[in-house]
């Protein structure tokens, strides 16, 4: 059972920029991929960015080029750094975390946090 906490959303105006953090409960260097999703309302969750125990990272298009993820395996924290942020942007972001247990792959959910963007 992996417990995962989030925090740093809030209201930002465009252009703006917010950090979020999202704190595991285990090592994260036993997790196999960690990353954020978001959903908006009347919208499907969505992949943000993710980041594996190797190195390998995935943004959505959408974000690219103003979003970075990050890992600090010391304080087991991921890191979401969103520059540049526009009212698109505006959502309630999950972080999860994907284990290998056994045999099976399992997800785990963090509670979420608003993120909203607007002047």
């Amino acid at each position: 059972q992996v417990q995962l906490v989030e925090s740093g959303g809030g209201s930002v105006q465009p252009g703006g920029s917010l950090r979020l953090s999202c704190t595991a409960s285990i090592s994260i260097s036993s997790i196999y991929r960690m990353g954020w999703y978001r959903q908006a309302p009347g919208k499907q969750r969505e992949l943000v960015a993710s980041k594996t125990g190797s190195g390998t990272t995935n943004y959505a298009d959408s974000v690219k080029g103003r979003f970075t993820i990050s890992r600090d395996t010391v304080k087991n924290t991921v890191y979401l750094q969103m520059n540049s942020l526009k009212p698109e942007d505006t959502a309630v972001y999950y972080c999860n975390a994907r284990r290998l247990e056994a045999v099976r792959w399992l997800d785990y959910w963090g509670q979420g946090t608003q993120v909203t963007v607007s002047s």
